[in-house]
């Protein structure tokens, strides 16, 4: 079991949006299950990688995102 991780993602604006932060943090080695809410702008990740790790792979899809907690 990872650690869970939640995360704001406030430049997802559609379906589309969340599609393609789902398949990149989901194609990242480590990434146990990733949920991303497009009404809150939040992504719930579980994983064995670093919060760098996951930003850089959201980052690569086009969106910044920043650590709640």
């Amino acid at each position: 079991m990872g650690n869970t991780i939640r995360l704001s993602i406030p430049g997802m604006k559609c379906g589309g949006c969340v599609s393609a932060i789902e398949k990149a943090l989901d194609d990242e080695a480590g990434v146990i299950s990733s949920e991303v809410d497009l009404e809150t702008k939040t992504a719930l990740v579980e994983s064995n990688v670093s919060l760098a790790v996951l930003s850089d792979a959201i980052k690569a899809a086009g969106f910044d995102a920043t650590e709640l907690t």
